[in-house]
């Protein structure tokens, strides 16, 4: 069970490749090629996933940057100022949104990752030298968190069929914080 797309992509592919492909009729053209093609597919979503984010940020600021331009190239034309206004309000709203996108998908992925490690140590570190207090303080607080996240877990991976009672399982969306804006 893989939380993380780039691994399900790979699992994917290598069971097309070393079971799927050589199961099917070699002599069928059809299902050879639709399968050569899931397997490009595949491979080619791989390469662009982790660049989808700053591609997005990217096409955001060439549009607020032709937006600006579009605004004042058209200033001073009466019949364009409802139109004018909906761009200014559409480039206020893209701007603020990439102000807040600051930090790539990859430094979330690498601060969860950081911070799981050193909160595995100073989980141990209490157990090591804490008194029974604070021992079970903290195996309260981990416990609470690891509830949580293996709920969100569960979730996030329950199309997959795992589940033997699926609607005993909140959707993910209702298990996730918003996002905050400033």
């Amino acid at each position: 069970m893989q939380l993380r797309p780039q691994i399900q992509i790979q699992t994917i592919i290598k069971a097309m490749m070393e079971d799927v492909i050589p199961a099917l009729d070699q002599t069928n053209q059809l299902a050879m090629q639709s399968a050569q093609l899931t397997i490009g597919t595949l491979m080619l979503i791989s390469q662009h996933l982790p660049l989808e984010y700053r591609y997005d940020c990217d096409e955001l600021a060439r549009l607020l940057a032709s937006a600006e331009t579009l605004q004042a190239q058209a200033k001073g034309i009466a019949k364009t100022r409802d139109t004018l206004t909906k761009l200014t309000a559409a480039s206020h709203a893209g701007a603020d949104v990439l102000r807040r996108a600051r930090a790539e998908p990859g430094e979330i992925v690498e601060a969860v990752r950081e911070l799981r490690a050193a909160t595995a140590e100073a989980v141990s570190a209490v157990y090591a030298e804490g008194d029974e207090a604070a021992q079970s303080a903290v195996e309260k607080t981990v416990l609470s968190m690891s509830k949580e996240q293996l709920l969100r877990d569960r979730s996030w991976l329950l199309m997959q069929g795992w589940e033997p009672d699926p609607k005993s399982v909140p959707a993910i969306e209702t298990l996730l914080a918003p996002i905050a804006k400033s």
